[in-house]
């Protein structure tokens, strides 16, 4: 005697639309920010062979500098996301988070977020606002 499933109820989630964020609008800490931005330029820092920890892939860290008109940040950028990083480059940067390095800020995208090459954006990099060249220091507040 087969029995019937119940109906599936098909509750459809809606998409949100993308709130793009302004490189002078970041803060240490910060994640979830989606921006379009260029890619100044890209320097390879770290190029490791096949790690046995990684699933015998090897492992590429760039520093990109990457920005727009209101100012610039450095996005790290690793493995498969450095070829897509190239200067010149208009990109969409999706879910990016705020890592700090040395006391200054960082921009990166994990694997929950998205690197995607878009159409040239029509704006000059404000080059004279670099974020990461502000050091920041971290203060244990404490509540009394």
């Amino acid at each position: 005697m087969a029995t019937s499933a119940p109906a599936a109820t098909s509750t459809a989630t809606t998409k949100r639309k993308p709130v793009f964020t302004k490189v002078d609008q970041l803060k240490p800490g910060s994640s979830g920010h989606t921006l379009t931005v260029k890619v100044v330029s890209s320097k390879t820092v770290l190029q490791k062979g096949r790690s046995a920890a990684l699933n015998n892939r090897p492992t590429r860290i760039a520093e990109c500098l990457i920005g727009d008109e209101t100012g610039t940040i450095i996005f790290t950028a690793r493995n498969d996301q450095i070829d897509t990083m190239k200067p010149g480059t208009t990109v969409i940067l999706r879910n990016a988070k705020i890592d700090m390095f040395k006391g200054s800020m960082r921009l990166a995208v994990d694997k929950w977020g998205r690197v995607e090459v878009t159409e040239p954006a029509n704006f000059v990099v404000k080059e004279d606002n670099n974020l990461s060249l502000v050091e920041y220091e971290l203060v244990n507040v404490v509540d009394e």
